[in-house]
């Protein structure tokens, strides 16, 4: 937790409830559009490669149409404190998405999914635009959207807006986003939107709490992007199959940071703890990865299960961004560290939040887990249970 409880930013799995009452309300703005004169037709589920795929795959939403409607401007913004509108970006198509500016959760998800589909379509991604708009009602400031983009690697990437609580809520408001407190956590709609180059509502997508799925998200927003622009421009077509997670009952031989190889499964009780470098923009990374020394070495002795770290590497801003950040701590860590750069462990550890630990019985179960940081004492209490 952070030093502000309300501040830790977790979109809970609640949240995609309230995004499927969305999604519902999205396709019936649609079917209410009809095809109004000067307004394009309303779109249709995308026959696209790997289409019936996508649509039998959970862990991937394939889009619900708005039919066209004109998308309400604002005013905020940006990281750099330059001022911007909705209504500036006409000519170009807008892939908008709705994102807490400290989230730990399901935003990293849409972030990485939403630059992947703007390189994907390689030249002609310079007549897209990337917008991201603050959904956190207790991060509001320029600091705050450009700590995210830093810790993600997106500064000269999109545009992250923010303004007065009044001009945000205006901004949720006018795209239905719901954004609550709830238990001291943020709550918000995980929405990412397609906008025309006249500025009109085309598509609206749910981010699904599924690392596996990042790179498919992104093939399927480059293909609806694609479909808006001059001469559609061909992508590489890639399957869009649902790709299972890889559980503590198979081993498993993940690459090791900075070198070699981390083999999990069963056989002996085991700690998990998965991270990401961008965790240190909402607590002291360094202390909390060097305090788990104490941790690994009443391990060695025996008295507890061993202690893996796994770098949500699917995540992260670069491919060297672990080895990078490691090699700064100034001090060595005496456990291994993996890198899952599929997120395929992730989701069959079932991994919600960054951190998150699992204690993983010899058998190849998860017996426990928990959502964030906790002081050595109680996790070695935990622990213990294996």
């Amino acid at each position: 937790m952070t030093g502000r409880p309300a501040t830790r930013a977790r979109a809970r799995r609640a949240v995609l409830a309230r995004a499927a009452v969305l999604g519902a309300c999205c396709l019936a703005l649609a079917a209410c559009a009809g095809d109004a004169p000067g307004s394009p037709a309303q779109d249709k589920a995308m026959p696209a490669a790997g289409g019936m795929q996508a649509a039998a795959n959970p862990a991937l939403d394939t889009g619900s149409s708005l039919g066209g409607q004109p998308a309400p401007d604002f005013r905020l913004v940006n990281q750099f404190g330059q001022a911007m509108a909705l209504s500036q970006f006409r000519g170009k198509v807008v892939v908008l998405a709705f994102v807490d500016s400290e989230c730990t959760t399901i935003c990293p998800l849409t972030t990485v999914s939403m630059v992947l589909a703007k390189q994907l379509l390689g030249a002609a991604g310079s007549q897209v635009q990337l917008l991201g708009v603050d959904a956190n009602p207790d991060a509001t400031s320029v600091s705050d959207v450009m700590a995210y983009s830093r810790v993600h690697g997106t500064v000269n990437q999109w545009d992250f807006l923010t303004g007065t609580l009044p001009q945000l809520r205006a901004a949720w408001k006018g795209f239905h986003i719901a954004v609550q407190i709830e238990r001291g956590l943020i709550d918000h709609t995980p929405a990412l939107f397609v906008i025309d180059q006249q500025g009109r509502e085309r598509t609206v997508y749910l981010t699904q709490m599924n690392y596996a799925s990042i790179t498919q998200a992104a093939q399927i927003l480059a293909q609806r992007v694609s479909s808006l622009l001059p001469g559609h421009p061909p992508l590489a077509k890639r399957s869009l199959a649902y790709i299972p997670g890889l559980t503590p009952a198979k081993h498993v031989t993940l690459p090791a940071v900075p070198s070699g190889s981390v083999t999990l499964g069963p056989g002996r009780p085991r700690l998990v703890m998965f991270f990401a470098t961008w965790v240190a923009e909402t607590s002291d990374l360094r202390a909390h990865l060097l305090a788990l020394n104490s941790y690994a070495r009443a391990a060695r002795h025996g008295r507890l299960p061993e202690l893996v770290a796994v770098d949500e590497a699917a995540t992260e801003p670069s491919p060297a961004a672990a080895a990078g950040y490691l090699k700064g701590l100034g001090k060595p860590l005496r456990y291994p560290v993996a890198a899952d750069s599929t997120g395929r462990a992730a989701d069959g550890y079932g991994v919600q939040d960054q951190p998150w630990f699992a204690l993983i019985s010899a058998m190849g179960k998860v017996i426990w887990n928990h959502d964030g940081w906790l002081g050595i004492r109680a996790l070695e209490a935990a622990a213990r249970r294996a």
